[in-house]
């Protein structure tokens, strides 16, 4: 979810549409956030840990 975010903040910076710099940002902090999440231990959802 992170290098997905990563891509579209990239993509929205070079082709200059807003809405892939929108989508980037939302998706690399839900991806920081299970991340950090599952680092502490915390189940996300079914699943013991969020890679």
């Amino acid at each position: 979810m992170i290098v997905l975010g990563l891509v579209l903040l990239i993509l929205g910076a070079i082709f200059n549409i807003s809405i892939l710099w929108t989508l980037g940002i939302i998706l690399v902090l839900v991806g920081v956030v299970l991340w950090l999440a599952g680092s502490m231990g915390h189940s996300i959802g079914p699943r013991p840990h969020y890679w």
